[in-house]
Order: C-alpha cells, then structure tokens, then sequence
C-alpha cells in the first residue's frame, strides 16, 4: 500500500490532476490486477450476506416503498435493465432504480458487513449499484468480482483515513466514490471518465449525520441507496463526456476545505499500488445480529451473562449497569449521544437498533437477539425492560477508545466492560472485545454461517427450490456468463408481496 497525501490547495496553487486523490482513486480501479481466490471466495460470502438480508426485509414499508419507486421505471433502451430483489427474474427495471431498491432492501436490518476505523461503513451497501449495472450491461460475474473488489477496497481505505462524523457529515460519502469506482473497474473505463464520475458521485452524496441522530427514520436505509443511485448516474453521464468538480476533495471550496478538517487538513490516504491485489475486503466483518455493529460483541456478552447470572435479568434486583466502551459507541450509540429517543419505549425501530442501552438491555434478559421480535413495540414497551433499560448508561473509556483505532488486529476491539451493581452490593464484571462472528471471535463466520444466515432470514419468504437456486448460482459466481448473471437475485414465495399494499406516490 502507498499512502498518498492529501490537503487543500488554493485556487492559485497547482494541483496536477494525476495528484488529485479522485484520479489516484480512479487509477486503482483501472489497475487491471488479479483478483485473488481468497478475496473471491470472500466476495462471494458477502452476495450471500446482502441477499439474506434483503430477503428479510422484503415486506418492511422502506422496501415495499422503494420497490414501488423502482417498478414504476422500466428498463431502459441502454440495456437490459437490472432486477429488483422479491420480483421474477423477468422484472427490469433501470438499473439507478434498482440500485436504489435493492440497497433499500439491504440496509433496512443493519444486518450485513460493516468496517469501522476513522470513519463508519457498511461495504456491502456497494453491491448493488454495481451489480445493478452488471445485469443491464450483461457483465460477466468475473468482471463483477473485480468490480465489487474495487468497491470495498475504495471505501475500507477512505474509511481508515478520512473521519466524516467529526464533522457530521453521514459515512455515505464515502459509498458515492467507492460505488463509482466499482463500476468503473467492472466496465473497464478509462482513468479519465471513473475519476469524473466520482467527483460526480462524492458532490452528490455529501449530506449531514442528522439521518442517524436522534428520532432515527427510514431514511438511514435510504440514504446509502441514494448514494449508490447517484453513482450509478454519475458513472453514466461521465461515459458521456461530462466532467465533474474538481479537484473535488483538495479545492479551496471543495469537500475538505468547507466540509471536514478544513483548509489547514491534511490526510494520508493508502492506496493499493500499481499491480497490487485489492485486498480490503479480507478487513471485513458482518454480523450475527441485527443491531449497529458497536452492540454486536455486547449482545454475545449480555448471552453470556444471561446463562452465567440469570438473577440479573430481573431489573428489581439490579441497582446499575454501566458499560465501560469507547469513544465511538459511548457517543454514537450510547447515553453520552444525549438523545432521549434512546430511551424512549416509543422510539422506532431504526432508533433502537442505535440504543446499547435497549439492545444490551434486552439481550441480558432474554439471553438472545432477533431481527424482529427484539425490537417489537410490545417488546419495548415491558415494564421490567424499561425498568432496567433506565439503569443502563455508557461511559468511555481510554483504553477501548485506543483499542477501537488500532491497526493491530489482534489488539483492535469494539466491545466493552460492563459492570452490574446488583441491589445487595454485589458486583459483576465481565468483558468481550469482539463479537463471537468476528474473524478473531470465538466462532468466526465462514462460508456455513453465511448459508446458514441465508436460510434462516429466507425462511417463509422464499419457497425452498429458490433458496438453494440462488445459493447453488451464487457460489460459482467468477463462472457465470451475461446470461446467468440476471439470476443474482432472489423471488419472494407466490403472493407474498402481492398482499401487501404498495404505497403511491408521484411515479
């Protein structure tokens, strides 16, 4: 890897476009090197994991809403157009809507891959777009590979280097350019036309953090969809020889300048070198639960204090609980987020799934989590779970807060410690530092857990000869030709969505 400097010119200051960081970006995604077998294999888990949780989600409002707004724009004339996921094979539609439906249906749960360092990130929100275009132009899913590959090693190397929170600028800005850039590799574009295309893409996809603050809506499963819509059109309008502004991220009034650190910033990107393999995926993690990913090891400890001290899960006789974590969690999805949405029995779904306090609350005293029935209003609502949910606050600590940014694998962590104050002085103490799915967790997902995750969430919604279609397709992905390509997607059992009022709006 290089690290590339990066800071903000003045308009008067020369800044070659080769040393801009949008066409340094675009000449990583032009590099025609190899994917390797084990980023493949890697791609493919993550087809499976986007595909279960889509499949989950299918009648979720979100969803149903932005499949309505897909349907209603057919395939276009430059192609094929692209599937939407729930729909038959034969439904296309034009691939920015199917770029938008289908990473709607993705993101709903906050249950697929995430990678958290300077910044946040769900990689897997860049399949989509990509293979929305991979359908409408007829790629083949070697050229798919590469392009995903391209699109998570975009977005892990911005992530771990350029913070957009600080700033409240939502992490989606860096899905436009990675999203772009995917789709550039896969179709095999010039440097020239990807790096115009993701100034395009990175421009139109800056937006604030206020869709993950507070009352969270159902716009933080849009928003990552919106930027992956928008790549998808700025992929198409730079083919067409429009140009973007530049440079987008070093300008006097660019992103940098007015937007993250200022004029006084300087970051230290790395990229993959020239001929070097894109490799980022592998950093990678996804979930075992439905729930931000900050809460992820804190569910598997809250099971295991659940079968260590079942006493505890009755709030009488529990005077605190406090969850030593880091700055991150402690701010984000903690009481130091100052939100009381986050302790709010009536708080939505998409708030609660940012609330430790709820979800480690309701962990503790069910000894398991579920993608539906964990965050059901009735569920919420249980006298004894307010009860303890108000005794449970976050603070951070220093040495989490290191741990969180470390580079060092084996020191990096997302958990916490939590200590129980019982009402009779006892005390409990117990940590865990990643989540039991994580690659250094006690049970490390691998390409099982990824089918057995398929079959659980597609259960009752796809019939049983489709699960095993599509995981039978999925799986000899580098294989498939333009033809098989429009099989990557999943059809809900006959009626399903049909019963299901679908919303109108302007389309």
């Amino acid at each position: 890897m290089k690290l590339n400097h990066v800071r903000v010119y003045r308009s008067e200051e020369t800044l070659n476009r080769a040393d801009q960081l949008a066409f340094k970006i675009a000449e990583v995604a032009a590099d025609p090197v190899a994917v390797t077998d084990e980023v493949t294999e890697m791609v493919i888990n993550r087809m499976i994991d986007n595909a279960s949780v889509a499949t989950a989600s299918l009648t979720r409002k979100p969803v149903v809403a932005a499949r309505s707004q897909a349907l209603a724009h057919p395939a276009s004339t430059g192609g094929h157009g692209a599937n939407v996921f729930g729909e038959g094979q034969n439904t296309r539609v034009s691939p920015e809507w199917a770029a938008w439906a289908n990473g709607v249906a993705v993101r709903e749960l906050d249950y697929h891959d995430t990678f958290l360092a300077a910044e946040y990130s769900h990689p897997g929100d860049n399949i989509p777009p990509i293979l929305a275009v991979a359908q409408h132009v007829g790629s083949t899913g070697h050229d798919l590979v590469r392009g995903i590959a391209t699109g998570y090693e975009i977005q892990v190397d911005l992530v771990k280097s350029i913070c957009l929170h600080e700033h409240k600028i939502d992490h989606v800005a860096h899905l436009g350019p990675s999203a772009a850039a995917g789709i550039g590799t896969m179709l095999g574009l010039s440097p020239e036309v990807i790096f115009q295309a993701i100034g395009q893409a990175l421009h139109t996809t800056t937006a604030t953090r206020q869709s993950r603050k507070g009352e969270i809506s159902s716009w933080k499963a849009h928003a990552p969809a919106f930027a992956g819509k928008m790549a998808v059109e700025a992929i198409d309008r730079a083919m067409r020889g429009e140009t973007s502004p530049t440079p987008i991220y070093e300008g006097e009034d660019g992103v940098i300048a007015w937007m993250l650190d200022g004029p006084k910033a300087a970051y230290e990107v790395p990229l993959p070198e020239r001929g070097e393999a894109k490799r980022a995926i592998l950093d990678t993690y996804t979930k075992e639960h439905s729930a931000e990913y900050q809460a992820q090891a804190l569910i598997d400890l809250a099971r295991k204090l659940h079968r260590e001290h079942p006493e505890i899960g009755q709030g009488e006789n529990v005077a605190s609980v406090v969850i030593h974590t880091s700055h991150h969690t402690h701010y984000v999805i903690g009481s130091g987020a100052n939100d009381p949405q986050k302790y709010d029995p009536n708080a939505s779904r998409e708030t609660l799934d940012h609330s430790i306090p709820y979800i480690f609350t309701v962990a503790l005293q069910d000894g398991a989590w579920h993608h539906v029935d964990s965050y059901t209003p009735e569920r919420a609502k249980r006298a004894d779970t307010v009860a303890l949910w108000n005794k449970t606050t976050t603070r951070e600590d220093a040495n989490w807060t290191k741990r969180y940014h470390s580079i060092d694998p084996a020191e990096k962590a997302f958990g916490g410690r939590v200590e129980i104050t019982l009402t009779n002085g006892t005390v409990i103490v117990d940590e865990l530092a990643v989540a039991d799915a994580h690659p250094l967790g006690a049970k490390p997902f691998s390409r099982e857990q990824y089918i057995g995750k398929f079959r659980t969430l597609a259960d009752g919604v796809l019939e049983k000869t489709e699960i095993e279609r599509f995981l039978e397709l999925v799986q000899r992905l580098p294989l498939l030709t333009a033809a098989d390509i429009g099989g990557l997607t999943v059809t809900a059992k006959p009626g399903l969505l049909a019963a299901i009022a679908t919303p109108k709006g302007l389309f």
